[in-house]
């Protein structure tokens, strides 16, 4: 519709540059092999032949039977005009069509987080973790993970700084944030003295006015378009003392992902203290741990004890329906006093 509408355009503009001209008048058909006329197009009588002349212009056919001529300076800023809107067109179309083949915005939308961010203990260390996958079969070539903490904050000579922008390293056996996105990972970052929320306790975290912001980035495997994916964790939204469900499973030596658990997830022992706090004094984790241990085998003990009760109180039950069932002797007595010997 573009290009039709650009050549209907310009072939108005045509026809209306030789109607100006006089090249319609059928007076000068007799004056055309004179020297004295020259008309602005050759052969261009009506409109259909204007029509055929915006194509040949705008496409640079050239069949040779029209052609523009000097006399007219108008049909040469005609010319020059229609010249610069079809390398628009193209131009456009051009761009229009490699992206919606491209479709970097839907592929980024197949890059899925965790509505939630935990904080629990791994590796003796407190540390944010939060879940990443990625629900298409083509993979995201190079992809790379960042974390960028944003809050406000007051420098020591009393500025304010609204959006004040920290990265924080992200875990990672590779010396790059580089990951295979093969499937859902569990991206970590360790709370050391480098981390923005070394001093942050789980008393304090609700009270903080900060916001952790994921970037994940990568290039798209079919198209070879760089993506990206964005999202970010309130402090409301960051678990103390969580841990994520494990949703991959070996099955014949084939991996199953059960994407229906993918923000689940479950509470595990960790102190609450800040991770400064963890570095001074170390017996606080073991404190933790004794005391959930403690905990699960109270509960063990708990459950084992419902169920011998629940067992005990199904066996006396069953004793009372079948005493209940056995049916009691009866002993008719006749009118002169002899019992009879049968028996129900």
């Amino acid at each position: 519709m573009s290009f039709l509408c650009s050549w209907l355009l310009f072939a108005m503009m045509w026809w209306l540059v030789a109607f100006a001209h006089g090249d319609m008048d059928p007076s000068t058909e007799n004056t055309l092999n004179s020297t004295k006329w020259t008309p602005c197009v050759t052969c261009v009588r009506s409109f259909t032949s204007a029509f055929l002349f915006s194509i040949e212009v705008q496409v640079t056919i050239g069949f040779g039977g029209r052609m523009m001529t000097e006399e007219c300076p108008l049909a040469i800023t005609v010319l020059i005009l229609q010249n610069i809107v079809g390398l628009i067109i193209n131009a456009v179309m051009l761009g229009c069509i490699f992206m919606k083949t491209a479709q970097a915005h839907r592929r980024a939308e197949t890059l899925i987080f965790s509505r939630q961010a935990v904080i629990a203990v791994r590796n003796g260390k407190l540390c944010f973790m939060f879940r990443v996958g990625d629900l298409r079969k083509s993979m995201i070539i190079s992809a790379s993970v960042r974390i960028q903490v944003v809050r406000k904050t007051t420098t020591p000579e009393g500025e304010v700084i609204p959006i004040h922008q920290v990265d924080i390293p992200v875990d990672n056996p590779i010396e790059s944030n580089n990951i295979f996105l093969v499937a859902p990972l569990i991206i970590c970052h360790v709370i050391d003295k480098r981390s923005p929320l070394y001093d942050i306790s789980a008393s304090d975290l609700a009270l903080q006015d900060l916001e952790l912001i994921v970037i994940l980035e990568g290039v798209v495997e079919t198209t070879g378009i760089t993506t990206q994916a964005r999202t970010s964790y309130v402090a409301e939204e960051i678990l103390w003392g969580h841990r994520f469900v494990p949703i991959v499973t070996e099955e014949e030596g084939v991996y199953a992902v059960d994407y229906s658990k993918f923000g689940n997830t479950v509470k595990v022992a960790a102190p609450r203290c800040s991770a400064r706090e963890l570095d001074e004094k170390p017996s606080i984790l073991i404190q933790t741990l004794q005391k959930s241990e403690l905990s699960h085998q109270n509960s063990l003990r708990k459950r084992n004890s419902m169920r011998r009760n629940n067992s005990i109180r199904r066996s006396n039950s069953m004793r009372r329906t079948n005493s209940s069932l056995i049916v009691p002797k009866v002993q008719f007595i006749t009118p002169e006093g002899s019992q009879s010997a049968s028996e129900t």
